[in-house]
């Protein structure tokens, strides 16, 4: 508001209420005055800033600024004028008072010119008096004169200003009105894109947020013959105050159902919540809208999988359930309901006390009905026909009501074999796919429901041959019918993947032609459902609901084909999804900087877009209303949506081609730069190894094994992990699966290497194991017997959790001139029943064997002091890193494996939070630092893996538990083999552990146990 205006309201505070709010949005609310259907001020968002002065810690607050014009005195003058007059208009309704307005807030734009620093405010005045004019006098040829005005405004107040957003408003208002009266979709257009951005940078609890929703709700719901423009500007303001009736956002809902934009349903939930905020338990339309709200929050969870949406859903129902007690005509609906969302909640969580819940619900809902109504199939069939009867040709739900026919027809055939039923199905949904329009959700039922009929077809042979399982045309049409289901984008993410499952698993059943393809496009719709997840442990919750076999399978199928190159692509896109996504939002662009302004502002939309979406969700409390959740959610898909128009774009500069796509196999083939990759590949058809060189095509070695005695292999060696693990044990049950893997894994490997020049004796080899193969120790196989063949004996391993790590560890920094090398030890955490008395003594033996400065500025962080945050600040300040102290790996959720500080875990979700894109090397004396989880084994979710994606080139880690003893001696060998010589380099990590490893293997005096040698593995480059 420039100048005076109209006092609205007026408040008090102290100074320590305003300090209490410091750094933070303050949001003050003001409620309807006396005489008022709402405040005219709804409220207002204030922050207030510290400033620490050199005396004492007082907060200064700043002064407002004032104008320094010699036409200040005039300019406020009339802009106080205006807004005088223009208030007793809404007071009077008397038109002369609006033409007095206008007058006086044109004389203020004249005293403005181009460079006044009041012009934009005054621009804003006449535009708004001006819309109000064109609304009361219904002179709507008018708006282009204060929709010319409100752009004026909006040019002259950038990006990051206060006032852009309420401006964006005004203007979107205006063009919507312009829209109802002529019709031009350029406006409607316009307008979506100023109030989306209103959204993304409001407060969700603000007026201007909740006014933009509304804004965006109206123009949904009222196409542009009937919206009257005089009511749209009108009831915005007060809409932010008063929610829409449920029947109103009924009709909102099912127009947003219908339609193919992502968004439509995230507009509709939230005036829901603000309806439930109005309509207390004993208004009798609250049992109403928690049922409509519940529906729709399960309906997204179908579309999209979040599982905060179905334990909404379901808290809502349970809601509405209590308020239709026995006797109520909808109690039976909403126990169905209930019983249908908990049902759903065990098969993605396998509670069994949500399907006990569901089964007794489904009884009490039995119960309601009347004796004789039981729905057999033949009576399920008359009520979807005598429904159908009920939506003739021209009625919405026509397409609906036939889809669910057929699917009984379907299901009936299943049952009897009889062919009427499976040609009507297929008529009926012919007619259901022809009625719909070519952007309804609903389409991608249909051709599911379409795929289903036609397998069954297939099956039967009543379509073609006449003879079971011949029928090829029946069997193309059903994968025709999957693909289109699958690719079908308004069907929204979380059903095109399940669609895509369903194709790849009958594609495979039947051994079909679009196989590869239907892994191709199930891997691209998993790596999309799962970027719009927020958090990082909410993706690997949602993977463990699909299969985690997809990417092998998928390889193995390329393999089956003969495309070794398309197989490793695949195994590339398909694993470490979490991490790859992770790793997508600290992507370094500086070389778009030397294209164009255009690139620039791209890249620096891109790092912005980024770096907001890999800020960690905020965790809330309780208490915390579901409306500011749904807020925060509905933002962060929008910021998902805009990173990924800036990606598109990025694509279109010339070299960015391929821009944050799954690489192809020419690029992954630089990941052997340094020496062969083994990539091993477990599925249920075949056990493969793919050797991959830096300049020779890719080789694939079918191995004498397959998954179910590799699995068994797993099992053996992990019990005879610490079986007779005296230093004179002989471990016999560990050297004998040891030497299994040799066999049937490692030899035939080694075998092939011997072929290749890049691969001599006592070189380097990685191993990018998958599936079951993340749970055998590779570089310890060998046939322990005197003169026996071993792995350690020919080369040098090294792991690597995909290529694209490795090859992402290889990329050279600069390195300062003194290495920054941080020893943090903690011999007694938080919880802790015994001390680890090697720590200390370990901390002391790192810094005496490192060399002097000014190579090394070493840094040493005792127990004492080995707090989490002491130990994630040396995680970020120094290049070079060694952990010694307790570490555990949670199988549950493996983002809260951690080493264990003196207060409270450093987890592994901690560290992905930090910037360490530029780290040299870690050793991570701690026990299970690099075992992976059974659920989602190619996601390879571990400390030691955690830390080379997020940037350490080359980390040490543990594969189980690991003695106090051998620790302290595979130290001091590992240290001398790596710096003994006083040069500090990352790239001889691997080597070193090797030699120590074999100096300790040598040591007869002290002999140590098998599974202490081979406990230290190492990763990266």
């Amino acid at each position: 508001m420039l100048c005076h205006g109209e006092l609205l309201r007026t408040f008090e505070i102290s100074v320590g209420e305003l300090l209490d709010h410091s750094e933070k949005s303050h949001p003050i609310i003001f409620q309807p005055g006396q005489d008022e259907v709402i405040s005219a001020c709804t409220s207002l968002f204030m922050t207030l800033e510290q400033r620490l002065s050199d005396g004492n810690n007082t907060a200064a607050l700043c002064h407002p600024t004032t104008l320094a014009s010699r036409d200040t005195s005039a300019l406020t003058l009339k802009v106080d004028a205006g807004h005088c007059v223009l208030a007793r208009y809404r007071r009077t309704q008397n038109s002369s008072d609006l033409d007095q307005s206008i007058k006086h807030f044109e004389r203020a734009l004249d005293l403005c010119p181009m460079d006044h620093p009041c012009r934009p405010a005054t621009l804003f005045n006449l535009a708004n008096v001006r819309f109000i004019s064109c609304q009361a006098e219904g002179r709507h040829l008018d708006l282009d004169i204060p929709i010319s005005l409100f752009q004026d405004a909006l040019d002259l107040r950038p990006i990051g200003h206060p006032d852009r957003p309420v401006t964006q408003l005004h203007l979107a208002i205006a063009l919507l009105s312009r829209f109802a009266k002529r019709g031009f979709q350029t406006d409607v257009d316009a307008a979506e894109e100023l109030l989306n951005e209103v959204l993304n940078v409001s407060h969700a609890n603000s007026h201007i947020h909740r006014a933009a929703l509304l804004a965006i709700e109206t123009s949904a719901l009222h196409p542009a013959a009937s919206i009257d423009a005089h009511d749209l500007g009108q009831e915005l303001p007060a809409a932010s105050m008063l929610p829409l009736s449920p029947n109103q956002l009924a009709h909102i809902a099912a127009r947003c159902l219908r339609t193919d934009d992502p968004r439509a349903l995230d507009a509709v939930i939230s005036p829901h919540y603000d309806a439930l905020g109005y309509y207390n338990a004993m208004h009798p339309c609250r049992g109403q809208l928690l049922n409509n709200l519940s529906m729709i929050l399960s309906i997204r969870f179908q579309r999209r999988g979040n599982a905060e949406d179905l334990d909404q859903a379901i808290a809502l129902e349970r809601e509405a359930l209590a308020l239709r007690p026995v006797g109520h005509t909808d109690r039976s609906s909403s126990l169905n309901n209930l019983a249908n969302q908990l049902s759903t909640r065990f098969d993605h969580r396998g509670n069994a006390e949500d399907l006990d819940q569901a089964i007794t619900l489904h009884r009490e809902a039995l119960a309601l009905r009347p004796v004789g109504n039981a729905e057999d199939l033949d009576q399920a069939i008359a009520l979807h026909r005598e429904a159908l009867a009920l939506c003739p040709v021209g009625h919405t739900d026509r397409s609906s009501s036939l889809n669910n026919l057929a699917n009984r027809l379907s299901t009936r055939f299943d049952h009897r074999g009889n062919a009427e039923d499976l040609n009507e199905s297929r008529e009926n949904l012919c007619c259901a796919l022809t009625l719909l329009t070519q952007h309804d959700p609903l389409r991608l039922k249909v051709h599911g429901s379409f795929s289903t009929v036609h397998l069954s077809f297939h099956r039967s042979g009543l379509d073609g041959t006449g003879d079971p399982g011949e029928d090829t045309d029946s069997l193309n049409a059903a994968m025709h019918h999957f693909k289109a289901a699958a690719n079908f984008v308004p069907g929204g993410l979380l059903p095109r993947l399940r669609a895509s499952l369903r194709w790849v698993r009958h594609a495979d059943q039947h051994r079909h032609s679009t196989e590869l393809e239907a892994y191709g496009t199930s891997m691209q719709l998993m790596d999309a459902y799962m970027s719009a997840t927020a958090s990082v442990s909410s993706r690997h919750s949602a993977m463990k609901n699909f299969p985690s076999t997809l990417a092998v399978n998928a390889a193995s199928c390329a393999l089956r084909s003969g495309d070794v190159c398309r197989a490793v692509e695949l195994l590339e896109q398909g694993r470490t999804i979490i991490w790859t996504q992770m790793t997508r939002l600290r992507t370094p662009l500086d070389s778009l900087q030397t294209h164009n302004d255009h690139a620039a502002a791209l890249m620096k939309r891109f790092r912005d877009l980024s770096s907001l979406l890999d800020r960690p969700p905020a965790s809330h409390a309780d208490g915390t209303q579901s409306v500011d959740v749904e807020a925060e959610d509905t933002r962060y898909r929008r910021f998902v949506e805009d990173w990924n128009r800036v990606v598109e774009d990025i694509r279109k500069i010339e070299g960015f081609s391929r821009f944050l796509l799954p690489p192809v196999f020419a690029d992954l083939q630089e990941s052997a730069r340094g020496g062969p990759i083994i990539v091993l590949v477990a599925s249920k058809s075949s056990c493969n190894a793919i050797i991959i060189t830096h300049t020779q095509p890719p080789t694939s070695i079918q191995l004498p094994t397959d998954f179910k005695k590799l699995a068994t292999l797993v099992l053996e060696l992990q019990d005879a992990i610490g079986k007779d693990a005296s230093p004179k044990g002989n471990q016999t049950a560990l050297t004998k699966a040891l030497r299994k893997l040799w066999n049937e894994v490692v030899f035939p490997v080694v075998e092939n290497l011997g072929g290749f020049a890049s691969a001599p004796r006592g070189s380097r080899i990685w191993w990018c194991p998958t599936s079951l193969f993340n749970f055998l120790p590779l570089h310890a196989a060998g046939e322990y017997r005197a003169n026996g063949k071993s792995l350690s004996q020919q080369y040098i391993s090294s792991y690597t959790p995909s290529l694209t790590a490795l090859m992402r560890a290889r990329r050279s920094h600069d390195r300062s001139p003194s290495v920054p090398f941080a020893a943090i030890g903690q011999n007694l955490p938080a919880g802790a029943s015994f001390t680890l008395d090697c720590v200390e003594p370990e901390l002391e033996l790192v810094r005496s064997l490192l060399p002097p400065p000014p190579t090394i500025s070493f840094t040493k962080i005792t127990s004492v002091d080995a707090t989490k945050s002491r130990a994630l600040r040396a995680l970020q300040d120094n290049t070079w890193l060694h952990f010694a102290c307790h570490g555990t790996q949670s199988y549950e959720e493996p983002f809260m494996s951690a080493f264990l500080m003196r207060d409270q875990p450093l987890s592994l979700l901690d560290i992905t939070k930090v910037d360490i894109s530029r780290h040299e090397f870690a050793f991570l004396s701690a026990c299970e630092t690099a075992v992976g989880d059974f659920a989602t084994p190619d996601e390879v979710i571990h400390l030691a893996a955690g830390l080379q994606f997020a940037g350490v080139k080359s980390v040490v880690g543990t594969l189980w538990k690991v003695n106090d003893s051998t620790v302290q001696r595979l130290v001091e060998a590992f240290y001398k083999k790596l710096c003994g010589d006083g040069k500090m380099d990352s790239g001889r990590a691997a080597r070193a552990l090797h030699q120590a490893v074999l100096s300790l293997v040598h040591d007869k005096e002290n002999p140590i146990p098998l599974d202490q040698r081979i406990v230290f593995i190492h990763i990266g480059a």
